[in-house]
């Protein structure tokens, strides 16, 4: 699906990313470790359960990490730059033009006591008389919204105001990367699948990048080109879409899409993945030992390293020794 050549250099690079929160006994981990690269043009899915640390990755590469957060990591570099040692004055010139971001609910990054059309006006400016950007709103959906200007946000569908927010991001400044937080969660199927199509059309006309937040693997096998599974706030295997599919090699990704309703025969019931993700991002070793049927007395004693079988990086003591 990618556009992106494979000599080519990464986009983002991000290299030991630490993200915690303040919590009333201390400080939180969320995400712990995290190392992974963008290429131009490509379309990166993070997956895992809530609080597995998926979101807070994109809060902290945006630097919209709230009161009392810190983020730590060896190198963010995108483009060039450290995103990790920016001040915020360097980030705003950043953030929303060369990196742009798309949330849950399009209701939290829309005024709703303002009509859709000065919004628009407002990031499109004069550009918004321009023919050519009038089609391309339409193509994508808009034409309802274009025609109502005059509307609250509330006058819309959630599926139209999310189109809203994603060509805002999109079509505002043009930037090479763009977060995408989870966008379809609150969409029946329908409109998630217009909306999924979107933004591969506005990757394919803008040749961005994308970063995409899911819990649900069936929409990442539909839109992503590789996959990154996290857990605990560690991303324990990241491989294409299409290697995770076929060889899932960490047992927290066999889990995973072991319990998806497409991959369990209609006579047989889920195959849920036993205990709970509480506390896992607390845990010194591997975060998926508690739950794992292959657990090995190393692995709750420490985090393993990077190995790579196949096309996926995996982080598995048990897969570390397979083979070696």
């Amino acid at each position: 699906m990618t556009k992106a050549s494979v000599d080519e250099a990464p986009l983002l690079r991000v290299r030991d990313l630490d993200v915690t929160y303040r919590g009333t006994d201390g400080p939180v981990p969320a995400v712990r470790g995290v190392s992974f690269d963008v290429a131009p043009g490509e379309v990166l899915g993070l997956v895992g359960e809530s609080g597995s640390g998926k979101s807070s990755v994109c809060t902290a590469l945006m630097g919209l990490l709230p009161d009392g957060a810190r983020m730590r990591a060896d190198d963010i570099d995108f483009q060039g730059d450290n995103l990790a040692t920016m001040r915020e004055r360097e980030l705003r010139k950043v953030r929303g033009r060369r990196l742009a971001f798309v949330p849950q609910q399009p209701m939290t990054s829309l005024s709703p006591t303002t009509s859709v059309g000065r919004q628009l006006r407002w990031y499109l400016g004069d550009r918004l008389d321009d023919l050519e950007l009038r089609e391309t709103l339409v193509g994508i959906g808009l034409g309802p919204v274009l025609d109502r200007p005059r509307d609250l946000p509330g006058a819309f569908s959630g599926g139209q105001l999310q189109r809203v927010v994603i060509a805002l991001a999109a079509l505002a400044h043009e930037p090479a990367l763009l977060l995408a937080d989870e966008p379809t969660t609150t969409l029946d199927a329908t409109v998630q699948a217009q909306v999924l199509r979107l933004l591969l059309a506005l990757r394919d006309k803008l040749g961005l990048a994308v970063v995409y937040v899911s819990h649900d693997l069936a929409v990442v096998s539909a839109i992503c080109d590789r996959v990154g599974v996290m857990y605990g706030g560690r991303l324990v295997e990241t491989a294409p879409v299409a290697e995770i599919f076929a060889a899932p090699r960490h047992p927290y990704t066999r889990a995973l899409i072991a319990a998806m309703p497409a991959m369990t025969p209609e006579d047989r019931p889920l195959r849920a993945i036993p205990g709970t993700a509480d506390g896992a991002n607390l845990l010194p070793g591997c975060p998926f030992a508690p739950r794992c049927a292959h657990v090995l007395d190393v692995c709750g004693e420490r985090m393993p390293g990077s190995v790579r079988r196949g096309a996926s990086d995996v982080r598995c003591h048990v897969v570390e020794r397979e083979d070696a």
